[in-house]
């Protein structure tokens, strides 16, 4: 059985490692390409429902192996972000995109009201409830939220290769900047190929800024995490820079 093909009563949520002993909190918003059947796949054809549009690829496999090493929990979301982008708000007209890059979505076109409403319901607020509950229950956690780009974006060629990006506070986005240029190779860049202007820092403003907790988000060009073997190197990478990161950032609050 593939990601696409789960059956209907499973539940919305995916929480791995619930009894990890660190403070880190790993969150994976795009981690499923899955559709409901009710859905008919929203319209699209089916080189789309296994392209980044609907998901983000490698994100998931990333996200487990740094919560394996870093022992942390990890909250993701296992129905597509085309059914609803559990890293937008409500009210965000990306939360159940009519267009997709340059796909459009036909299953998203014209809903209405309580068909918005019931996606809410059933897909993000049981994701949010989620996260909220878990960084609640952690004395001092610590968020970090995990995605994957596309090579090539509206026919651009995207050179950067891991993105470390932040809101307002920058505090564990500036140490892993600092670590990450001095441990390798790869073009590392701060809030690229997104920004906090593109919205796509909801889950940070929700769940860590409001209460000073430490956090971050990533992103990683989903070629560079393409195979096993290459998930498990990144995430072994990224969880020493998170470490090394940590390690100067707790010492600077004490």
């Amino acid at each position: 059985m593939n990601h696409l093909d789960r059956p209907l009563n499973e539940t919305i949520v995916d929480v791995r490692n619930a009894q990890a002993l660190s403070s880190v909190v790993v969150v994976c918003e795009h981690a499923s390409a899955y559709i409901p059947g009710e859905f008919e796949n929203l319209g699209l054809a089916d080189e789309m429902l296994y392209s980044h549009v609907a998901w983000d690829p490698g994100a998931m496999a990333l996200a487990e192996g740094m919560a394996e090493r870093l022992d942390a929990i990890l909250i993701a979301a296992k129905t597509s972000r085309l059914v609803y982008d559990c890293n937008r708000p409500p009210h965000a007209p990306d939360a159940m995109p009519a267009r997709s890059e340059i796909v459009d979505v036909p299953g998203n076109i014209s809903l209405s009201a309580a068909q918005k409403a019931e996606r809410v319901k059933k897909y993000y607020e049981p994701f949010y409830s989620t996260v909220a509950e878990t960084m609640a229950g952690i004395a001092d956690p610590i968020l970090v939220t995990v995605h994957s780009f596309t090579p090539i974006f509206h026919g651009n060629v995207r050179d950067v290769e891991i993105g470390i990006l932040h809101d307002s506070d920058s505090r564990l986005a500036d140490a892993l900047l600092s670590t990450s240029s001095a441990n390798t190779p790869r073009t590392v860049r701060r809030n690229e190929p997104y920004g906090p202007t593109d919205g796509v820092t909801h889950t940070l403003k929700e769940h860590a800024l409001p209460s000073g907790h430490l956090n971050v988000m990533l992103e990683v060009r989903n070629d560079l995490i393409a195979t096993e073997v290459a998930q498990a190197s990144m995430a072994k990478m990224i969880s020493k820079w998170l470490e090394c990161a940590l390690a100067t950032t707790m010492a600077k609050r004490c």
